[in-house]
């Protein structure tokens, strides 16, 4: 058998992940797992990630086909879609709240009014219970209520039922039970470490810990299981020592196999897609640095505020900016060479994949 090399792994990568367009709910079944970031620079990361995997797909198709999926907004390595199947393995977290408590009273008040209304948009809760203002992560005022209710998101006492206008719409969530059973608690955290790797994969040994590491921040209640879970995927997972680092990737899968042939299509990235999302496998891959800069002073930028890496075949070469203006697409594209690939069937790629961007950007 052919020594498999670190171009082999990048072909693997790249076309595992970029599978034949499906339909949405197929998409999100075989990711498992789709990133969620608010900016819409030219569109929220979750819509890029799925133009290309989703046939026909517009900015804006998880939004309004949410509440008919199968799926949860929850916190896993990063917050994001899931099916419901892995959302429920992720709960019910340990909570630091204790019982009797102004914060455990507050709690109790919010669920009662949730389940009585059956959904509750922040703003409706926030004028029902005068918590106040308090000071948010990025250091500005938030309603207190609003940072309430997405506390308990997290605790699995709300789900998300729907968006409005962007903004989280909730609804009260069944309990989920704590097992008491280890081997059922290890199957848990096995289940949840190979939905990690069948999403990132192949994956270096010191990538791998770190995923790992981020689990046990989303699922605190499993963390002893999660370190059991690591240490056994180590000897089960397929893995080879190739470019000074040891890789994991699925037991069932073939990298020599998958990833013989590379797209002649351009395709521009968003910054959390798996393909791109760890930064240690992309310098080792394609050998330059990719920063995602949105909350870069401007001045130090290089890239530019919210910067798509653009693949081409095998190889990502650069980067583009896009917005749309008027109607217009406007593109402006960087290159790790200085200078665009010269041959015309690039070109043709290029112009191609900025009339998809453009299609992608306009609802029908």
């Amino acid at each position: 058998m052919k020594a498999i090399s670190l171009q082999d792994l990048r072909r693997y990568a790249i076309s595992r992940s970029l599978f034949a367009p499906t339909t949405l709910h197929e998409a999100i079944d075989r990711l498992g797992f789709v990133q969620a970031d608010p900016i819409r620079a030219p569109a929220r990361a979750q819509d890029l990630i799925l133009r290309h995997r989703v046939h026909g797909y517009h900015a804006g198709d998880l939004e309004q086909h949410y509440p008919t999926l199968a799926i949860d907004e929850e916190f896993f390595v990063n917050y994001g879609f899931l099916p419901h199947l892995h959302a429920a393995s992720l709960q019910p977290r340990k909570t630091s709240v204790r019982r009797g408590s102004v914060r455990h009273q507050r709690m109790e008040d919010l669920l009662a009014f949730v389940r009585s209304k059956t959904e509750v948009h922040p703003r409706e809760a926030a004028a029902q219970f005068a918590h106040g203002r308090v000071t948010n992560y990025w250091g500005g005022a938030s309603s207190a209520t609003t940072q309430l209710l997405d506390h308990m998101h997290f605790q699995g006492l709300l789900r998300v039922a729907r968006r409005d206008n962007g903004i989280r719409v909730y609804a009260a969530r069944e309990a989920v039970r704590t097992s008491t059973d280890a081997r059922a608690r290890l199957a848990q955290a096995q289940s949840l470490m190979q939905l990690i790797v069948r999403l990132y994969a192949p994956l270096p040994a010191r990538s791998l810990s770190q995923f790992m590491s981020m689990l046990r921040r989303s699922a605190p209640q499993l963390t002893r299981e999660t370190r059991s879970a690591l240490a056994r995927a180590k000897h089960t997972l397929a893995h080879a020592s190739i470019a000074g680092a040891q890789w994991y990737w699925p037991a069932d899968e073939q990298p020599l196999v998958i990833g013989q042939a590379s797209d002649p299509a351009v395709r521009l990235l968003a910054p959390f897609d798996p393909i791109v999302w760890d930064r240690r496998r992309f310098e080792q891959f394609w050998g330059w640095a990719y920063r995602f800069e949105a909350y870069t002073p401007v001045a130090k930028r290089r890239l530019g505020y919210y910067a798509l890496p653009l693949l081409w075949r095998d190889e990502i070469i650069g980067w583009a900016n896009i917005s749309l203006k008027a109607g217009q697409l406007q593109a402006t594209m960087g290159y790790v060479s200085g200078s665009k690939p010269k041959p015309r069937v690039y070109a043709r790629a290029l112009d191609a994949e900025l009339a998809r961007v453009q299609a992608f950007l306009q609802r029908p």
